[in-house]
């Protein structure tokens, strides 16, 4: 049987990638290490080394692109697979990228491009997708909620995930300027008004205002990394600030007079109409949660400019009825009303949340039918032998 060496680290779904892998006739070996720098680390590098030499795999395999990884597969003479789960990858932007033993996929049309337009080559387009036979599985199982749980989740609108109240943005703000303090809040209000695609945040910060935070938030990078400050901080600073203050907003504009649920670790004090239900368990809850609840709503990052999130194919694998943002990629793979609902703007997702609420029968059927859309071609068993045959 051939074989692959995958580093695994916690991404959510690393399990039915791996099993998908099996599907398709390799027999996996794992090796975990938590990963101090992506760039250099020489006890986690002499482990994989001496792996490689065994002489046992056909190619190294990580969701997300690490560089150590890349750089330690270039000097063996091996493949190195990437898979992503983010967007973008601030890791890919290194030299390393560029290493001819690459082959690197990408969820995110434009993340793609911006890569090709770099030069990179081996880089191509691959989406997410789902295990419906994992779900289907998990869900034959008796409900774990008990009656009054799942009634209230069937008169509600559900949302499973971070806030981003944890953000560095919060955390440097007192330390701006007023006139830069003043200028971000603008662009992250503005861009927390805007849904899918359109993206306000990108070329937002000039060399000079770049010296300025600079000054508050000291940015090291080594000789090979080509991210740039203002990237940095557009994406990680002001794209998650915005997608909190998204989230915040919009689920409280949704509990006007509904039932809202948040199922979510993060503080949830300044939002007293919702419900916080606390963290919940990616397999073996969270897929209850999307069956039983009326509504599930997706808000996606504005870091993923094109994108479909995992969160939207989770919801469908597990038979749920989604309410999501559009996103440009979703046009290829469904129809709003008839296997998913999408929205482009506030009004439109009240009044939809609202119409969908009162129409059991019809979000049952679009529930149904992306549920059908999904176990049509692509889970994550056709993922993997699409990515095999493009090594």
């Amino acid at each position: 049987m051939k074989k692959i060496l995958c580093y695994r680290w916690k991404a959510y779904n690393y399990p039915d990638v791996i099993e998908a892998f099996r599907a398709n006739g390799y027999e996996v070996s794992q090796i975990s290490q938590k990963l101090l720098s992506y760039e250099v680390n020489e006890a986690f590098a002499e482990k994989l080394r001496a792996l490689i030499r065994s002489g046992e795999y056909e190619f190294v395999f990580s969701i997300n692109f690490f560089p150590v990884i890349s750089d330690l597969c270039e000097e063996e003479g091996i493949l190195y697979v990437s898979y992503s789960c983010d967007a973008p990858l601030i890791s890919m932007y290194h030299q390393s990228v560029f290493n001819s033993v690459n082959r690197i996929f990408l969820f995110d049309v434009d993340s793609v491009g911006r890569f090709r337009a770099f030069g990179a080559e081996n880089i191509e387009y691959l989406p997410l997708g789902v295990d419906t036979k994992r779900l289907s599985r998990q869900l034959s199982y008796p409900s774990p909620f008990d009656d009054s749980l799942t009634e209230l989740l069937s008169d509600s609108i559900s949302f499973v995930g971070s806030l981003y109240e944890k953000n560095s943005y919060d955390r440097i703000r007192k330390d701006l300027p007023p006139y830069l303090q003043g200028f971000f809040d603008c662009a992250i209000t503005a861009q927390a008004m805007r849904f899918g695609s359109e993206n306000l945040l990108d070329d937002l910060i000039t060399d000079q205002t770049a010296e300025k935070i600079t000054d508050i938030l000291p940015f090291e990078k080594s000789d090979r990394s080509f991210a740039t400050l203002p990237f940095v901080f557009e994406t990680t600073s002001l794209g998650f600030k915005a997608a909190s203050v998204q989230r915040k907003t919009e689920l409280k504009q949704l509990s006007i007079g509904q039932s809202v649920l948040i199922y979510t670790e993060s503080d949830t004090s300044d939002m007293i109409s919702v419900t916080n239900m606390g963290g919940v368990d990616y397999r073996v809850i969270m897929p209850w949660v999307f069956k039983e609840s009326a509504v599930n709503t997706n808000f996606t990052i504005p870091n993923i400019r094109t994108g479909i999130p995992l969160r939207v194919w989770d919801v469908l694998g597990a038979g749920g009825f989604l309410l999501t943002n559009h996103q440009k990629e979703m046009d290829y793979y469904f129809r709003d009303g008839e296997n998913i609902a999408w929205f482009d703007s506030e009004e439109e997702l009240i009044d939809k949340a609202s119409y969908y609420l009162s129409h059991e029968k019809e979000r049952k059927s679009i529930a149904e039918k992306g549920l059908l859309a999904v176990k049509n071609g692509h889970s994550f068993k056709d993922r993997i032998a699409l990515l095999l045959s493009r090594l």
